[in-house]
């Protein structure tokens, strides 16, 4: 068996079981038609070069993350700003799903944010005056729903590549959506509020079952500690925190923090 037919039969066994795929493939520069395939962090086949296959390889991660396909260029060697070699990265998995529970003045900014990382976003609030697409215009749906029926109907859809951002400071929509999110496969799960509505919301928690074991996979206060205070700050502070976690990286996030937020 070929090394590319060994690629295209893992490619196709991915998308049946619909597996997280991607199949890089030289479409201009040397080594023109050469394929990388990356599958369950493992990659097979190659670009021609290692130091191209390195930097392919990372490149690919990316872009199945998000769930984008699109060609990327690259020096011989993989350098960055050159256009020697064009590869075609093609992901075949949806795009990551950001619910965000909350039709609030920081919501319309993680809104933008999150469509620029390539998220397909949900916009929850069971106020049908606050949720509207003219006040969302950039959320692929706006759900006028209470938390947990959105969360019924959807919540089997979520995964560790996803996120829940509950911003409504209202324990009657908070505890369904934090309890609800809980009972997903969603990978990140993060509450806006001081530290004091945090230590409120929680008695509500416990009160409706949540165990200390959940608890600890709730970000609250939501974001990384960069000072944010502006609607399109905190965005970035929360979107900046779901990728430190999917990667692993250590940054300063609020729910390690001890005192106020803002200083």
């Amino acid at each position: 068996m070929s090394d590319s037919t060994a690629i295209f039969d893992t490619l196709k066994a991915a998308i049946a079981a619909e597996e997280p795929v991607a199949l890089a493939t030289v479409v201009e520069g040397p080594g023109t038609g050469a394929k990388l395939l990356l599958h369950i962090d493992q990659t097979a086949g190659s670009l021609g070069n290692p130091d191209l296959d390195r930097v392919v390889s990372r490149d690919i991660a990316g872009e199945l993350a998000a769930g984008r396909t699109g060609v990327r260029h690259y020096g011989p060697n993989g350098e960055a700003r050159e256009e020697a070699v064009s590869v075609f990265i093609e992901s075949f998995a949806p795009p990551p799903q950001m619910i965000i529970f909350g039709a609030v003045d920081f919501t319309a900014a993680l809104v933008r944010v999150a469509k620029v990382l390539g998220y397909r976003v949900t916009v929850c609030d069971a106020r049908p005056v606050f949720a509207t697409t003219q006040r969302f215009p950039g959320a692929d749906v706006v759900a006028v729903k209470w938390p947990n029926d959105l969360l019924d109907e959807i919540g089997h859809s979520l995964g560790q590549r996803d996120a829940v951002c509950v911003l409504t400071h209202d324990n009657k929509f908070d505890v369904p959506a934090v309890t609800g999110a809980l009972a997903t496969g969603v990978g990140y799960i993060g509450v806006m509020g001081s530290r004091k509505t945090h230590d409120n919301r929680t008695v509500r928690l416990r009160e409706a079952g949540v165990t200390d074991e959940q608890l600890a996979k709730l970000m609250s206060p939501i974001g990384l500690d960069i000072g944010a205070r502006t609607p399109e700050e905190t965005a970035v502070s929360i979107c900046a925190e779901i990728i430190a976690l999917r990667t692993g990286r250590d940054a300063p996030t609020l729910t390690a923090g001890v005192g106020p937020i803002h200083r």
